[in-house]
C-alpha cells in the first residue's frame, strides 16, 4: 500500500472515531482552544483561507501540513470537499503526522 492510501485510511478511521473536525470555522475554534493536535490544509485551498489557518496554527503552536486536494480530503472523511481538517486525538495526530512526513518529506512547522 502507498503512503497516500495509508493517510486516506487513517483520516477515514479518525472521522469515524470522531477524532477530527473539518471546515474553516470549526477548525479555527479548535485551534484557538488548543484542542486541535494536527491540522491538514488542502493544497488547492484558497490563498487567504490557507494563510489564515497557517497563521493561527503558528501562533498557537499547532503543527500543520499542506497535503492532498480538497476533493480527496473531503472524500477521505466521508464528506464533500474540505479545505481544512483538524485532528483532535493525540494518537491519531501522531500517526497521521508520521505518514504525512513520509509523503511530503516534512511538515510546514
Amino acid at each position: 500500500m502507498s503512503k497516500t492510501t495509508d493517510l486516506l485510511g487513517l483520516l477515514g478511521l479518525a472521522a469515524r472515531a470522531r477524532a477530527l473536525v473539518s471546515g474553516d470555522d470549526v477548525c479555527l475554534s479548535h485551534i484557538r482552544a488548543a484542542t486541535a493536535r494536527y491540522v491538514l490544509i488542502a493544497q488547492d485551498a484558497g490563498a487567504n483561507g490557507a494563510k489564515k489557518i497557517r497563521d493561527k496554527c503558528t501562533f498557537y503552536g499547532i503543527p500543520f501540513a499542506t497535503v492532498l486536494t480538497r476533493d480527496v480530503l473531503g472524500r477521505a472523511i466521508g464528506k464533500e470537499e474540505r479545505t481544512v481538517v483538524a485532528i483532535t486525538d493525540e494518537k491519531f495526530s501522531k500517526r497521521i503526522k508520521e505518514v504525512v512526513e513520509q509523503i511530503v518529506g516534512g511538515v510546514d512547522i
